[in-house]
Parts: C-alpha cells; sequence; structure tokens
C-alpha cells in the first residue's frame, strides 16, 4: 500500500474534458500544436500566466514568463543558470527531494534553514547562489510559513540581492484558511511602484499545473525577472529545445475554459476528507510512537519518531514486509543524517486504504520495536 509517493488521485484526472479539448486544439491549431514550440513557450499562454500572477503589488508581462516541461525543468534550469560546482545553495529544510536530485551534479554546498524565524535571514542568504524555499505546505513537512516569516524572506532577499526560489505546486491545496501572500507578490509590494514596468525583483517563482489539473500534461512555469527569463530561455534551449506545443494549447484552452476553478472544489473536499482520514488513523493507532501536525493543506504528514532511536529507514524496510510503503525521513535531509521522521502521502488513497496502511505501519513499528 502506497503511502510513499506524492501522487494525485487519478480518479480527478478530468480525462473527457482534456480529450474533447486536445481533439481542438489538433484540429483547429493543427500546424502549431505538431511542430516545433518557441523556447520560451506559446505566447498567449504565457500572457494568460502573467495576467493570473499579476496583482495589485506586481505586475507582470510575458517578459516575466517561461513555460517549462512541469515543475521539475524549472528546478533544473534553476541550477544551470544560477548553480556553480560546489556553489552553496540555502535551503529549506527539510527539503524536497525532487530539488535535491535535480541540483546534485554540481555537488553544491547546502546550508539549510527552518523559516520559522529562529535565524536572521540576511546572515543565512548572505553568500548563497540563490535561496529554495517552498512556502505552501512545503514538501515534505506539509508546513505552512506565516505572512511574517514571507516578508522576511523577502526583506533579506531584497537586502542581500539573494535569488529566492519559491516553489508552489501546492498553492491551490488549501483545506482550511485563505491563501496566503505569494513572496512573489511580497517582492513586487516591497519594490515599489513601477509604472508599466515588469517585475524586476529577486524572487523566482514555479509552478505546475500538474497538482490542479494533471501531471501528465507536463506543463509547468518559471516567473522572474526578464534578465532570469532570458538566461533560463537559453538554458532549455540546450535541455528540450522546447515544451509541447500540443500540451502548451491543451493547457490555455483549459484555463480559459476554467477548467481548474471547476475541479477545485471537488479535489478540496476530496483531499480534505482523505486528511482527516490519515490524522485519525495516527491519533488510533500511532499516538504513542509519533508526533506530527495537521497540515491545512497540501499532500502530507510529517510524522516525527518518539523515539530517538526509531529509524525510519529501517521502518520503510519492515513496513514493506508488512505491505504498506513510507518515505523515510533521511532522503528530505541533504545531509542524509535524519533517520527519525517519515513523509506520509494522504491524497492517493481512499480513506479506508489509508487506515489499512497505518494499521499495517503499527504492526511494523511494533516489530521494529521489540528487536
Amino acid at each position: 500500500m502506497n503511502l510513499a509517493g506524492g501522487l494525485p488521485d487519478p480518479a480527478t484526472y478530468p480525462a473527457e474534458e482534456l480529450a474533447d479539448i486536445a481533439a481542438r486544439a489538433v484540429r483547429d491549431h493543427g500546424p502549431e500544436v505538431l511542430g516545433y514550440s518557441r523556447i520560451d513557450g506559446l505566447p498567449a499562454l504565457r500572457d494568460r500566466l502573467a495576467a493570473r500572477f499579476s496583482d495589485a503589488h506586481v505586475q507582470l508581462t510575458r517578459e516575466n514568463v517561461l513555460v517549462t516541461t512541469a515543475g521539475m525543468q524549472a528546478l533544473d534550469l534553476v541550477g544551470k543558470v544560477l548553480l556553480e560546482p560546489s556553489g552553496r545553495i540555502t535551503a529549506h529544510s527539510p527539503t524536497y527531494l525532487g530539488a535535491i536530485d535535480a541540483w546534485k551534479p554540481y555537488r553544491p554546498q547546502y546550508r539549510p534553514f527552518t523559516p520559522d524565524g529562529s535565524e536572521d535571514y540576511n546572515q543565512v542568504f548572505s553568500g548563497a547562489q540563490f535561496v529554495y524555499t517552498v512556502p505552501n505546505f512545503s514538501n515534505p513537512s506539509g508546513r505552512l510559513v506565516d505572512v511574517d516569516q514571507r516578508r522576511t524572506m523577502v526583506e533579506a532577499a531584497h537586502l542581500t540581492g539573494t535569488w529566492l526560489v519559491e516553489d508552489d505546486p501546492y498553492g491551490g491545496l488549501y483545506y482550511e484558511g485563505e491563501p496566503l501572500p505569494r513572496l512573489l507578490s511580497l517582492s513586487g509590494e516591497r519594490q515599489g511602484p513601477v509604472g508599466n514596468n515588469p517585475y524586476r525583483g529577486p524572487v523566482i517563482y514555479t509552478g505546475t499545473l500538474s497538482k490542479e489539473v494533471a501531471p501528465g500534461l507536463r506543463i509547468g512555469w518559471v516567473i522572474a525577472a526578464p534578465e532570469m527569463i532570458a538566461a533560463m530561455v537559453m538554458a532549455k534551449q540546450g535541455s528540450d529545445m522546447c515544451t509541447s506545443g500540443l500540451t502548451q494549447r491543451i493547457a490555455l484552452m483549459a484555463m480559459e475554459a476554467g477548467l481548474a476553478e471547476r475541479m477545485q472544489p471537488r479535489i478540496l473536499a476530496l483531499y480534505r476528507e482523505r486528511r482527516d482520514a490519515l490524522c485519525q488513523a495516527l491519533s488510533d493507532h500511532l499516538a504513542a510512537s509519533f508526533t506530527w501536525q495537521k497540515p491545512q493543506g497540501g499532500m502530507f504528514v510529517w510524522a516525527v519518531a518518539r523515539d530517538p532511536d526509531l529509524d525510519t529507514d529501517a521502518l520503510m524496510r519492515v513496513g514493506l514486509e508488512e505491505g504498506v510503503c513510507i518515505t523515510p525521513s533521511s532522503v528530505f535531509d541533504v545531509t542524509g543524517r535524519n533517520h527519525g521522521a517519515m513523509r506520509i502521502n494522504f491524497t492517493f488513497n481512499s480513506p479506508e486504504r489509508i487506515v489499512e496502511g497505518i494499521k499495517r505501519l503499527a504492526k511494523a513499528v511494533a516489530r521494529l520495536s521489540s528487536k
């Protein structure tokens, strides 16, 4: 039983709607979608994304937008453009495994930080080639960074001149409360009025349709200062030449039809129920062994072992013998030394399967503790 992956429920994928959109995209835009696309992306899609993420504080144009082959390419391009061999990354800890993997070829030096106000961000950011954070329901911890810490991070980025990468795949998955402002918007506010000029601040905002619509579209984006977008376009040219013109047109038509907005209420209700089922199952079966916080959104619960000697790498192996899979904390630690926590996904499985999975995990804990 897979409680490890960060996967949406395939039952949420709008297959019929996308099939209709895809057919119309090929029929009405055949030469465009079946040929090579622009490196920087379909202009109309870039305009749409610029309009979506513009607000009272940040003014965006297509110069600020690069369409990427999903969110992972956005992180890869950040490394290609900004990271020198053995360069330093200041990274939100625990850190998304995909980001660690994307930048591994550069053998970077990591300076982990927790955006909770416990450190001076000016010192933490200084000397880094960039800062990486997932402020909305971080993968793996599921934590939401509060507004004060967001403002403090943005201020430090502006003062130190450090690029601040805001990775936001889960920003649409709020189960309680109103969405908090993006670092991008706070940076625009900090920058002040710029007339009709595009945003030129230090935030590099990345997003994706994978959690909003379907991961198979492989559509993501970067929003940043025009000079950063231009550098990433050069890097992308040597990576994949262009993102699929067909999936870009499908994404644009889906946005124009309001598909994600129609899907969102059902997705939020489904995942909220599953989050609650997971937290209740943890309370019923693992409260003596782990602590956790109920996340306000996202896809994960981060559970920390009460016993400092409980090794979640070993727990994963015993869990597999019991028929359940979790992700141990060591893979999210850039040092590999954290063996005392685990990430549990709640979006992929039904409440019944989640409960059964936690029961199996409780058996694995009991076996491991008895050794």
